[in-house]
């Protein structure tokens, strides 16, 4: 008999963001602590709030005494926005588009270095993971440990959390440690070749202090 050929399916380059797990958590908390579900409060707003989203924020806010997250992802999801925010599936499909956005147009010959960091940020760790956001990929082990960011249409910065650590060779700090943000230092990249051992070095610092 002839073999068949057997259809292997492709292991996705992102990992589900963690805040996905945290909306679930929200939505199944829902109903206990506002008084409907996520099905009652959108046929709630479809049928008697504003038409408009922002409109609507505003009146889950002002009419019904929701928080400002509830409101907005309500408001969002009432006019059939942010359903990647709460399914896993839904999330790594918009997390293609995020990354085409990110690198297409004026910031298109980015897309090399891109890939060269996020090849060597998910090789730095048996554990290590990317998960795109719109502006930014943030790269995962319990927490952030780095994030890719293309900033400028010829630069792109990969950012560390290194805490309070003093900034030496190309690393600069970015003042976060001070802001109580995550990221703390960077190096700025302008093509592949500057991917070079200082870069790597940081990388498996800040991986290796997020275990």
């Amino acid at each position: 008999m002839p073999r068949t050929a057997i259809a292997t399916k492709k292991k996705p380059i992102y990992s589900v963001h963690p805040g996905i797990a945290m909306t679930q958590k929200w939505v199944a908390e829902l109903k206990e602590k506002t008084g409907r579900s996520l099905d009652e409060w959108l046929r709630f707003v479809k049928k008697s709030g504003p038409k408009d989203e922002k409109e609507r924020r505003n009146w889950l806010k002002q009419e019904h005494g929701l928080g400002t997250n509830t409101a907005w992802w309500l408001a969002e999801r009432s006019v059939g926005k942010g359903t990647e925010t709460a399914d896993p599936d839904e999330y790594l499909k918009a997390a293609e588009g995020y990354v085409e956005r990110m690198f297409s147009g004026v910031k298109s010959e980015l897309r090399p270095i891109y890939e060269a960091l996020l090849k060597l940020g998910l090789k730095v760790g048996k554990d290590a993971k990317a998960c795109p956001c719109q502006t930014i990929v943030p790269l995962y082990r319990k927490h952030v440990f780095a994030q890719i960011k293309p900033t400028t249409r010829t630069r792109i910065d990969l950012g560390f959390a290194l805490g309070h650590m003093e900034a030496k060779g190309r690393l600069i700090d970015t003042g976060g440690f001070a802001k109580k943000d995550r990221i703390t230092h960077r190096i700025q990249i302008e093509s592949v070749k500057e991917i070079d051992d200082e870069v790597k070095h940081w990388l498996k610092v800040a991986y290796d202090r997020d275990a």
